[in-house]
């Protein structure tokens, strides 16, 4: 079987639900990421259960501060045995850079990834924030500055990924958070999901993703394995 190309992404208030729902998963289907949210509240003891588990961990925190500061905080990350971590490109050349030689050149390194343009974002909150381009100029200038870099990839939406493939390559990873099944009913509650750019799992696929980052479709399913199953197949048809 090919390595998973599914990212369950584990946004849970505590490490007990985190724990609960990775138990209901496999390792041969899925990998997890932990973000913000866990994170903050369980701290590095949820990674290390969930590396010893045998998931490959993305730890999505985003670093974002002076390049010696990032530095440090992906070196400890690696010391936690993850599989990926991510920063924001906004942070600049040199921040980009320290990241990235902080994790060294070993073969089994952490993948080291940026943040371009949030899929929470339109055209007009980038204007709001001073970023004249629309979402998808604005992310190709992004990943061509981390690839020069010398990062692994960047976390982009399905809409700018085949934009972005075509840019740096077929080796890049693309990695698209807002993903949701195609055959999903979505509920009033996910209507109001803050996504503003989502995608099916075969489409973001076809357009140049590397992994889907999918949550609440599994997550909140009353039978995640089951779903991630289904989403399995839909994109190895």
């Amino acid at each position: 079987m090919s390595p998973p190309r599914v990212i369950v992404a584990l946004d849970f208030p505590d490490a007990a639900a985190a724990l609960a729902l990775a138990r209901r998963l496999t390792p041969a289907l899925c990998r997890l990421k932990v973000g913000n949210e866990l994170y903050t509240a369980a701290g590095p003891a949820v990674v290390e259960a969930l590396v010893r588990s045998g998931f490959s961990v993305f730890l999505d925190l985003k670093f974002h501060d002076i390049p010696n500061t990032v530095a440090q905080a992906c070196r400890s990350a690696a010391a936690l045995g993850v599989w990926m971590l991510d920063v924001h490109a906004l942070g600049g050349r040199a921040m980009l850079t320290a990241a990235r030689e902080a994790l060294g050149n070993a073969p089994d390194r952490p993948r080291i990834i940026a943040v371009t343009i949030l899929t929470s974002l339109a055209a007009n909150d980038l204007r709001e924030v001073g970023i004249d381009d629309a979402p998808g100029p604005a992310a190709s200038r992004l990943a061509g500055l981390a690839q020069a870099s010398g990062l692994d990839g960047v976390v982009c939406s399905a809409v700018e990924a085949s934009l972005l493939r075509s840019q740096c390559g077929p080796d890049y990873l693309l990695v698209t958070p807002g993903i949701r099944p195609a055959s999903e009913r979505r509920d009033r509650e996910e209507q109001s999901d803050d996504q503003k750019r989502i995608s099916t799992p075969r489409a973001a696929l076809d357009a140049g993703a590397s992994y889907l980052v999918i949550g609440r479709p599994i997550t909140r399913a009353s039978d995640p394995s089951g779903v991630l199953r289904r989403i399995h197949e839909e994109i190895t048809a």
